[in-house]
């Protein structure tokens, strides 16, 4: 891998520097009178020495050059080339700017639902296109449609990290001949290295160029209420000494982790930025709002704005007139009358052909403020003179989050207009709950990385099992992105797992002599023994609870002289034997002890502490005896010589009587226990691991090893995971295709024709897709009928508000319910062997398909729907890629095939299909 930095030189091709570059001949046109950046010259020597190049430069910084360079030079080889886009909306914006460029003749267009001039020296088509054509030419080697294919610009790269699109990104490259040059053009990322690694292994020799500089510089500005004013210092990385961080009053401040954030100023109204905008000359203006319905409110709250000039109205004015004459249902109601002043929305939610409208105006700078949802940032060619970022955060489907720094850089990178502006300028609007702090560190944020979106499919599993056998099918799977970024990480995780397994070698190395065994087992018993001893104490403590209830009432009619057991804090825990010598009055209804104890002490006891009562014993004589004067219970005092006597009277007694068991001791259940817990202990003494060194210190010795056998485990499994993820998912999805008929033969993958129709299909669930298609519910269906079905099973519309006044035709709903068994089955077993795939059922929308189908007018279906224009010609369009592609399937009869292509010409048409006169070539 090659790699070249950017810098701010700019050189003329005319130069000595470009001379080797350009060589002279056919690619004069292209020199003439252009001036390259180094990054751009760059990039043109590599593939002049037959390298791919990999791009990565600012959104605006001139990529687009590079692609248009590699079209020249195949073409003045008389070779072709592909250019590819993630987008069809860029792909229509490529095919009319290389039009004007190259010639109507010269430039085709692949998408989905459309073929136009496709055998073209240049062909524009989606990335998924370029990879079913990669499929097909190794199906048919004798009509290959790469044949003089020189380069393949992979335009917009970046789009990669789409968690949709992310897949046939990977695919394209890996399955691309390696004759083929590539020309990856991406926006900054911060891998680039990686990425052009990655294509070096599985494409060929690859030149990374990569560039930081903007041709246009960028100015930060925040905007509050109080004004427009600089957000960043004049080095570009720290918040500007004029900016006030906004701090909340003390009371209103967070407390805890939980608590709500406190809200920001009040955000300034969207008109004062415009106008403070108009007032600095920084129109015309991307103002990114992220929802369609807060575009639409933009262009509302601008009503009493003219941005526009007399001259620039009568332009827009004839523009649309000529529009509206061409395309009339395509006019926006609502939304001509501020497009005469300068102002529009462009969204998901607007027809394609409205937008297209928008674009073009926009570039001509008839247009002074577009409100837009980020979408627009993703490749369209409308560069601004500002862009306006309203949120630092947005809505997501998995709830609210921060704008990421690429996020930020890709709007970001749609001011500054090359060769108009002189300055490109970002402005940041205060919101409710982010100011100029939040502003500031996303202005100085870096870019992301990429990262893979690689999924096994079906649809991939067949076509490389049709193709290839199931070790060359592996090593394919493996050539990812994502599992080279995972072979990085590897790299370090292995160290980490080998480095654990040394520490573990060595504890194993000094414990060789530990019968581990033996240890285990002694721990064993350790633990049961303490099991025991606590069972033991709660059977003393429930036995003793019985017990001081029935001494107590014995005690109150106990002489003094009696000999008793106490167990009382003041002796320590001690059993002792005692004497009763008085029975003063208690606080209660029961005495109190005065007792002198086998070691001469008196205390003054409750008759609680009372543990056995000696009644059988004979009673001391105690009354010549002077006692001593005791207040407090628990209080305690040694005796005399006198008390002495007694207390040798007491011991003599104890000696002979056993007066050191508590009368709970002598309950059977608690005696029993207590046999079990000294059986117990004597087996511990008497166990080999008892005579051992430092016991402590082998436990915890065991203990690590213990933990580090833990830890390389679940390392191993977290890199097996890692290291196997997408081919464990390849090799499930190969066991439900079986289970469907899908693979057969001796080893069980062989495509059968369920197989291969499945294989000819693209979609989120093609597996889904074939056996609806293959289970003849769906024969009996005309063609409207066909088209509504085929929505259900193919769309998601993920609208909260859905809502069409046309219910499901009953033939529908029958098909439909009988599919319903065949999806319960699939996902039952997509579940059991932990595979994503969606299996899309949506049968709110088949009246509104059926309706247009049988040609329903475009006005009175968008009356009986709550969903946007842009919306429902999305899902026509799936619908019609969907009808498309069923012509192709082997197992599907041929009376489907006859109504898809009746379904085709019904649903296809304006605003539908933008060319109404270009449909798709059908077998």
């Amino acid at each position: 891998m090659a790699m070249l930095g950017g810098s701010n030189e700019s050189v003329r091709i005319g130069e000595h520097r470009l001379r080797f570059a350009l060589n002279a001949g056919p690619l004069g046109a292209f020199s003439d009178g252009l001036v390259l950046d180094d990054f751009q010259m760059a990039a043109v020597e590599a593939l002049n020495n037959g390298l791919s190049v990999v791009v990565s430069a600012p959104t605006g910084s001139g990529k687009t050059l590079i692609g248009e360079y590699a079209i020249h030079r195949a073409l003045s080889h008389s070779h072709r080339v592909f250019y590819t886009t993630p987008l069809k909306a860029l792909s229509n914006q490529k095919l009319r700017d290389f039009k004007e460029q190259f010639g109507d003749d010269r430039v085709g267009l692949l998408t989905g639902d459309l073929s136009l001039n496709r055998d073209a020296p240049i062909v524009v088509m989606t990335t998924e296109i370029f990879r079913n054509m990669l499929y097909a030419e190794i199906d048919h080697p004798d009509d290959d449609p790469l044949r003089d294919v020189e380069a393949v610009v992979l335009d917009e790269c970046h789009y990669m990290n789409d968690t949709q699109r992310g897949t046939v990104w990977e695919e394209s490259i890996i399955h691309c001949p390696p004759s083929i040059q590539l020309v990856a053009l991406s926006a900054t990322v911060a891998n680039a290295d990686q990425l052009t690694d990655w294509l070096c292994r599985v494409h060929g020799p690859t030149q990374l160029v990569i560039s930081t500089h903007r041709p246009v510089p960028l100015h930060f500005s925040f905007c509050s209420a109080k004004g427009l004013h600089p957000l960043l210092n004049d080095a570009g990385t720290d918040l500007h000494p004029n900016s006030k961080v906004w701090r909340a009053p003390k009371g209103a401040r967070r407390k805890g982790p939980g608590a709500a954030r406190s809200p920001q100023p009040e955000p300034a109204p969207l008109a004062f930025v415009v106008q403070k905008l108009a007032e600095r000359d920084m129109l015309p203006a991307i103002y990114f709002i992220f929802s369609r319905r807060g575009c639409d409110k933009g262009v509302r709250d601008l009503a009493r704005l003219n941005l526009v000039s007399d001259e620039e109205r009568l332009r827009l004015q004839q523009q649309l007139d000529s529009f509206a004459a061409s395309s009339p249902e395509a006019v926006r109601d609502g939304y001509a009358e501020p497009l005469l002043r300068g102002i529009a929305s462009h969204h998901a939610g607007v027809l394609p052909a409205w937008k297209e409208l928008i674009e073009a105006l926009f570039q001509q700078g008839l247009i002074k403020v577009v409100f837009a949802t980020e979408t627009l940032a993703a490749g369209i060619n409308m560069p601004a003179r500002t862009t306006v970022v309203s949120s630092l955060s947005k809505r997501t489907e998995r709830g609210h989050r921060s704008l990421t720094g690429s996020e930020f850089l890709q709007m970001a990178g749609r001011a500054g207009r090359r060769g108009l502006d002189v300055q490109g300028y970002v402005v940041t609007v205060q919101s409710r709950y982010e100011g100029v702090r939040e502003a500031g560190q996303l202005a100085t944020a870096p870019a992301d990385p990429l990262v893979s979106q690689f999924t096994p499919s079906y649809g991939m599993v067949l076509n490389l099992l049709q193709r290839y056998d199931l070790a060359k099918a592996k090593e394919l799977v493996e050539r990812s992105f994502g599992r080279y970024l995972a072979t990085l990480d590897l790299v370090e995780d292995e160290a980490r797992i080998n480095e654990l397994m040394l520490q573990l070698s060595a504890l194993e190395t000094n414990a060789d002599d530990v019968p581990w065994e033996a240890f285990e087992d002694y721990e064993k018993q350790r633990g049961r023994l303490r099991e025991e001893r606590r069972l033991l104490r709660t059977l003393q403590h429930q036995a003793e609870e019985t017990l001081v209830h029935e001494l107590t009432a014995a005690l109150q009619f106990a002489s003094v002289g009696t000999l008793v057991s106490l167990k009382a804090p003041p002796l320590r825990g001690r059993i002792t034997p005692a004497v009763i010598v008085r029975k003063p009055p208690g606080p209660g209804q029961f005495p109190l002890l005065l007792c002198l104890t086998d070691d001469n002490v008196w205390i003054l006891v409750p008759c609680s502490a009372v543990v056995s009562l000696h009644a059988e014993l004979s009673c001391l004589q105690v009354s010549d005896l002077e006692t001593t004067q005791l207040v407090h219970t628990g209080e305690i005092r040694h005796g005399d010589q006198q008390s002495g006597g007694l207390a040798l009277a007491v011991a003599s007694m104890a000696r002979r009587h056993d007066m050191t068991t508590p009368h709970y001791d002598l309950a059977a259940e608690v005696r029993n226990q207590a046999e079990c817990v000294e059986a117990l202990e004597r087996s511990l003494t008497t166990h080999a691991a008892h005579r051992w060194g430092d016991r402590k210190q082998l436990k915890r010795h065991r203990r690590r090893m213990e933990e580090l056998n833990e830890e390389i485990a679940e390392r191993q499994r977290l890199l097996h995971f890692r290291s196997n993820r997408h081919w464990d998912t390849f090799l499930a999805l190969i066991e439900i295709l079986r289970f469907f008929g899908a693979l057969a033969g001796s080893d069980g993958l062989q495509p059968t024709d369920v197989g291969l129709t499945v294989a000819a299909l693209r979609g989120d669930n093609e597996l889904w897709l074939g056996l609806a298609l293959i289970s003849g519910h769906c024969d009996e269906l005309d063609p409207a009928e066909l088209a509504a079905t085929l929505e259900a099973i193919s769309t998601e519309v993920n609208r909260p508000d859905l809502w069409c006044s046309w219910g499901p035709p009953p033939a529908v709903e029958e098909a439909l319910h009988s599919l319903r068994g065949m999806r319960r089955e699939l996902g039952r077993l997509q579940e059991q062997a932990g595979v994503v795939v969606p299996i899309w059922w949506e049968p709110e929308l088949t009246g509104l398909v059926h309706a247009w189908a049988s040609g329903t007018p475009w006005a009175d279906l968008m009356a009986n729907t709550s969903l946007d224009e842009g919306d429902v010609v999305r899902v026509l369009r799936r619908t019609v890629d969907l009808l498309a592609q069923i012509p192709y399937g082997v197992a599907v009869s041929q009376r489907l095939r006859d109504n898809s292509r009746s379904a085709l010409k019904a649903i296809n048409r304006f605003p539908v299909c933008e060319l109404e006169d270009l449909l798709p070539t059908l077998p």
